[in-house]
C-alpha cells in the first residue's frame, strides 16, 4: 500500500481498496491543539463496522481506511485548555470525535444525534479537513469532550467494546426503564451484542431469557453469562410456550432478520428495541446515529440505537466498573487482523475481538 510518507508520525494498518485486507500504513495525525488529547493506543475492539467500510459495503468508503472505534489508551500529551485530563490517565474513544457543539443535542450531551451529523472516528472529514483514521493505529488525538476516563482499576482490554457494543446496548436499556428489578427481558441474539445485552439485564435485576436460532448457544447463555431460560426460536413449541411473557425485547441480531416474528412474545406495553441495522439503512453524510419508528400494533414500539451521547457513555463506564461487568473477549495481535474480521463475518468469535496495539503494533 501506498504511504502518506516514510515522514508519516503514526502507524497503523489500513484497508487499501473494497478488497478490505489490511497492511502496515504511516500517515500524519494532527498536532495537539488547545482541547485535544493525545492518546497512545493500547487497545481497540474489532466490530462489524470496520468489516462495512473497509469493504465498501456502503459504497463511501474513503481509501486507505484505518478503522476501529472501540479504543482505549494511555494520555501522552494535553492540550493547554485541557481541564479533565493529565497525563498518564486511561482513556477511551468511541464511534464518533466531533460534532458541531451548539444544537439542542449537542448541548444536551447527546452529540450522536447532532443535527449537523456528528464526525465518525474513522472514514469521516474531520475538524482540520482530513479524513478520519481509527485506531488500528499507534495514537490518536481527539477533542477532550469526546474522550472517557476508563475506571482505576477496570482492564484496559475490557474497556474497548464497551466504547460501542457496550453503549450500542446501555443507551436503549436505560432509556427505556430496563432497569427495573424483577422485570423480564428477552435477548435474541448471543453474539458481541447479545452478551452485552445479557449481562446489562442480569446487573439491573431482569429475569432475562435468551432467545437463538442455535442450540449450542444454551449453555453460554446459562452456563456462561448467567441467564435465567433459553429457548430455540426454530422450536415452536418453545416460542408458544413464552407468548406474551416480555417486558422488554432487546433485538442483537441482523437487523434483516424478521422481527415481526417475535412481537407476539411481548406483554401489552412491551418495549421492543432493535439494535440490529437493517440493510435499507445507508451510512451518508446526512446519517443520524439516534433514531426511532414506530410499529403499528398498538402499544408496541421498537428503537434503534446505535451508539449513545457522552455523559451517558461515561456513566456506563463508571456502572461496568461498580459492577463488575466485564465482556467478554478474545485478545489477538494486529497481524491477525484480517483474520479476525473474516471470523467476525462468520460470526466466529466469543464474544468480540480486542486487538493488543500496543504489544503487537511496532
Amino acid at each position: 500500500m501506498s504511504s502518506e510518507g516514510e515522514e508519516g508520525n503514526c502507524l497503523g494498518w489500513a484497508a487499501g481498496d473494497p478488497s478490505g485486507i489490511l497492511s502496515p500504513y504511516k500517515f500524519n495525525r494532527r498536532s495537539v491543539g488547545g482541547d485535544d488529547v493525545s492518546l497512545k493506543i493500547t487497545h481497540c475492539g474489532i466490530c462489524y463496522a470496520d468489516v462495512i467500510w473497509s469493504r465498501n459495503m456502503h459504497g463511501n468508503s474513503k481509501y486507505p481506511m484505518v478503522p476501529g472505534h472501540e479504543i482505549v489508551g494511555i494520555v501522552q500529551e494535553v492540550g493547554s485548555n485541557v481541564s479533565h485530563f493529565k497525563v498518564g490517565d486511561h482513556v477511551g474513544v468511541g464511534t464518533y470525535v466531533s460534532s458541531c457543539g451548539d444544537c439542542e443535542y449537542c448541548n444536551d450531551k447527546e452529540e450522536y444525534k447532532c443535527v449537523k451529523v456528528p464526525v465518525l472516528t474513522f472514514n469521516c472529514i474531520d475538524v482540520d479537513g482530513t479524513i478520519t483514521k481509527g485506531g488500528y493505529s499507534s495514537f490518536i488525538v481527539v477533542h477532550e469532550r469526546f474522550c472517557f476516563k476508563i475506571p482505576e482499576g477496570y482492564p484496559m482490554a475490557s474497556a474497548a467494546p464497551l466504547l460501542c457494543a457496550g453503549i450500542t446496548l446501555y443507551n436503549p436499556m436505560m432509556r427505556h426503564g430496563m432497569n427495573q428489578p424483577g422485570k423480564s427481558l428477552g435477548v435474541i441474539g448471543l453474539g458481541g451484542l447479545g452478551h452485552m445485552a445479557v449481562k446489562f439485564g442480569k446487573a439491573f435485576g431482569l429475569k432475562v431469557t435468551v432467545i437463538s436460532t442455535s442450540i449450542s448457544k444454551k449453555e453460554e447463555a446459562i452456563g456462561l453469562l448467567g441467564a435465567d431460560n433459553f429457548v430455540l426460536s426454530s422450536d415452536q413449541e418453545q416460542m408458544k410456550a413464552i407468548s406474551k411473557s416480555f417486558d422488554f425485547i432487546v433485538d442483537t441480531s441482523s437487523g434483516d432478520c424478521p422481527f415481526y416474528q417475535y412481537l407476539p412474545l411481548m406483554k401489552a406495553a412491551g418495549i421492543f428495541v432493535l439494535v440490529g441495522i437493517p440493510s435499507i439503512f445507508k451510512f451518508s453524510p446526512s446519517f443520524n446515529l439516534g433514531f426511532t419508528f414506530p410499529i403499528d400494533m398498538g402499544t408496541k414500539f421498537s428503537t434503534d440505537s446505535i451508539t449513545g451521547g457522552t455523559k451517558l457513555i461515561q456513566e456506563m463506564l463508571d456502572f461496568c466498573a461498580a459492577q463488575k461487568i466485564y465482556p467478554n473477549i478474545e485478545l489477538v495481535p494486529i497481524e491477525y487482523a484480517n483474520e479476525a474480521l473474516e471470523r467476525v463475518t462468520k460470526k466466529d468469535v466469543k464474544f468480540r475481538f480486542v486487538i493488543e496495539i500496543e504489544k503487537s503494533l511496532k
